[in-house]
């Protein structure tokens, strides 16, 4: 007896998933098991000022992230949120960090975006979402000013930094009242 094949009735043979797509399912779920790891690590972290969480059901790709400023910086007292979007082959490149509360910073541009090496080119699989708060809660204390994205913020630390501290203050609003 002879067996009958898909094309033989005009059925299509269910897809086999390629290469790619296999890959990046795989990718996927390392991702997404590197992400439940570091959510419980931050969850039982000692680190303070810093706090990070998923931002919205079932996605572990999208976080909300909080930084308090630290102390004997123009920053003390203020808590800044942060936004994280992790590609879908992290932690093997960096995710997209923004911040979301308005900022005034010379390695922070107006839109919340962030010039620290370790967002970029510097980045490696060993840095984890508390390594990137903990850098980021550092920049605040400790400028770049040799590579600014706001030119005026690292010229006005360096030679006035009680104006500095104004436009610190003057800038900050927590998103919540927006």
């Amino acid at each position: 007896m002879e067996r009958a094949s898909y094309s033989d009735h005009g059925a299509v043979p269910p897809a086999q998933p390629s290469k790619t797509t296999s890959r990046l399912m795989v990718e996927a779920q390392s991702t997404t098991k590197r992400l439940q790891t570091e959510l419980m690590q931050l969850m039982t972290s000692s680190a303070p000022g810093i706090s990070a969480f998923p931002s919205a059901e079932g996605n572990l790709l999208s976080w909300t992230a909080t930084i308090e400023g630290p102390e004997e910086t123009p920053y003390s007292g203020l808590e800044l949120k942060l936004s994280f979007v992790f590609p879908s082959n992290y932690p093997y490149a960096p995710p997209t960090v923004i911040f979301k509360t308005p900022i005034y910073h010379p390695n922070v541009d107006f839109s919340g975006r962030i010039c620290l090496d370790i967002l970029k080119d510097k980045w490696t699989a060993a840095y984890n979402i508390q390594t990137i708060l903990l850098s980021l809660q550092s920049l605040l204390g400790e400028p770049n000013n040799a590579s600014p994205l706001n030119g005026e913020a690292a010229e006005l630390w360096d030679k006035d930094p009680e104006t500095f501290k104004k436009k610190v203050l003057g800038r900050h609003c927590d998103i919540d009242d927006e």
